[in-house]
Parts: structure tokens; sequence; C-alpha cells
């Protein structure tokens, strides 16, 4: 069984992200860390008890990964839809068994063990760095242990509704000033 584990949301920079989560939601994603393993980094937004919003970029400072970056931010596609604006590009999906919940799963994936301070996950990630399935499958992640949402200060952000159909996604939210979407 899986269930919403976070939104990612994509940017050329973190200030970027930040700024276009802030003028959409409200409130500003929070400094999250970097992803050495994938040259990434990101901030964080509260979406309350389990459950948060990431932004996501390359880190400028951080070295070239071995493997295709997470997501399709190596991708030209990728870039090109990035320089126009950040977006909503994906979901991620959480479970306490992965590999029973990779079983049937109809892309090849590799379970990848990340770390990054007092958090520890794996994930089962594409090989070539793609969105599973096109995007039409959420990419499947186990915490181990604690969970960054956990550490979030509540904002008062709530997912009212999350839909994804081929690939587009749509995202409405309810904040203290009222619902707000990103498609």
């Amino acid at each position: 069984m899986t269930e919403l584990d976070h939104l990612v949301v994509a940017a050329r920079t973190l200030d970027e992200g930040g700024e276009w989560v802030a003028a959409r939601l409200g409130v500003e994603p929070q400094q999250g860390g970097r992803h050495a393993t994938m040259g990434t980094h990101n901030r964080l937004l509260s979406l309350g008890p389990g459950r948060f919003l990431e932004v996501i970029a390359i880190d400028p400072e951080g070295a070239a990964p071995a493997r295709p970056r997470w997501f399709e931010l190596d991708t030209p596609a990728m870039l090109e839809r990035l320089s126009r604006s950040p977006a909503l590009i994906h979901w991620v999906e959480r479970t306490d068994r992965l590999e029973a919940a990779l079983e049937g799963y109809p892309v090849a994936v590799d379970v990848t063990p990340f770390s990054r301070g007092s958090y520890r996950w794996r994930m089962a990630l594409t090989r070539d760095g793609s969105l599973p399935g096109g995007g039409s499958l959420p990419t499947l992640i186990q915490w181990e242990g604690a969970h960054p949402a956990d550490a979030l200060p509540d904002a008062g952000i709530r997912l009212a509704s999350f839909t994804h159909e081929a690939g587009a996604l749509h995202a409405v939210f309810a904040t203290p000033s009222g619902s707000r979407a990103i498609p």
C-alpha cells in the first residue's frame, strides 16, 4: 500500500522555485539540503502531517552525478520547460515495504539508498532518470526513521486535492488566505 508523501516542483534555481511557490501559496519553502548522489538540492514546505512540497533544482555547487539525475532534470525537454518557469512536475508516494510495492510495477527501477543529515530513505528510480511511466506513475519512497514533514514548521497549507492524468498534474491547496491551485 502506498500513500502520497510529497509533491515535486522543479526549478532552474532554488530561489526561483521558492519565489514561484510563495507567489502561489503565500509561503516560501524553507531550506532543505543537498542530495550529493544526484547533484541536487531542495527546499521544503509542510503540507501537514506526513506530507510536504519539495522544490528541487540542480545544485550549482554539487558534483555531476554518475547517473542521470532524478525527475528528468538533465533532459533537454525539462531544461527547456524550466527555462520558462518552475513547474509542478511529479509526485512521490511512500510505502513501508518498498520491494513489495514494486511487485508488478510496470517500469524497470533501481532501489537506491539516500541519506541527508538524520534522514535515511530508499527510492525506486528509473535507470535513465525519467519519470516513471512518462509521468503517469509515482516515484516510490520508503523512509527509514524520521520523516522531514515532522520537522517542518506548519504554515497552515494543506493539500485539498491532487490529480494526475497522462503526466498532467493539478493540485489545489487550502491556505490561510483561501484555496489556491497549481496546474
